[in-house]
């Protein structure tokens, strides 16, 4: 099995996380973004968007996009679940990797991507916190009642929410994320499991 990512990139990180739950080792071959590389014919012949990761399975099936990926490899790799047996809390888990998507990390990413390409737009940076900011509130208030988002089992949805929430943290803006104690509680414990040190490389 064979991961083209880049263990700099967000998307790269969750399907090495998910990996790494299962204790599967696999060939990682580095695509280097600064230098372009995700936009080569080689690389595109794997992903038509240009960007990591992709994953090419033993017997020569390929997929991109990071969320699909980690839903395969859930589904299909042994070891123990990442996805909710309980219709509920599975509903629970979609509903907040959702969230995720939809609200959280497209705000997140404008202050990490200020911060990160030394550009500094405040206006933008501000924009980014104060987007950051409900779905901040609606998971602190979740997270008050159990451990984890779906319930009390570390799921797909902490996966997709980590190097989002790390890069926040990793740029200086601790502080968004502080207001929330829940939030902060829930970010120890993911942030220490193996797994997610062994994809960030800690």
């Amino acid at each position: 099995m064979k991961v083209y990512g880049n263990l700099m990139s967000t998307c790269s990180r969750k399907v090495m996380t998910v990996l790494a739950e299962k204790n599967r080792e696999v060939d990682f071959i580095n695509i280097e973004l600064m230098k372009g590389e995700q936009k080569t014919p080689e690389h595109i012949a794997r992903q038509p968007f240009g960007v990591v990761p992709v994953l090419e399975t033993d017997d020569g099936f390929q997929m991109y996009e990071s969320r699909a990926i980690i839903r395969y490899l859930d589904r299909t790799l042994p070891g123990t679940s990442l996805t909710p047996t309980d219709p509920k809390a599975y509903a629970l888990m979609e509903q907040f990797m959702s969230v995720e998507s939809s609200y959280f990390s497209p705000a997140a990413m404008k202050v990490v991507m200020e911060r990160f390409r030394g550009t500094n737009d405040e206006a933008n940076i501000a924009k980014g916190r104060e987007g950051m900011k409900k779905p901040l509130e609606v998971i602190d208030a979740v997270l008050a009642k159990q451990p984890f988002l779906a319930g009390n089992d570390f799921t797909l949805a902490e996966v997709t929410w980590a190097p989002y929430v790390d890069y926040v943290i990793a740029v200086g803006e601790q502080a968004v994320l502080a207001e929330y104690k829940n939030v902060m509680s829930w970010w120890e414990r993911v942030a220490s499991r193996p797994s997610f040190k062994k994809a960030t490389g800690r």
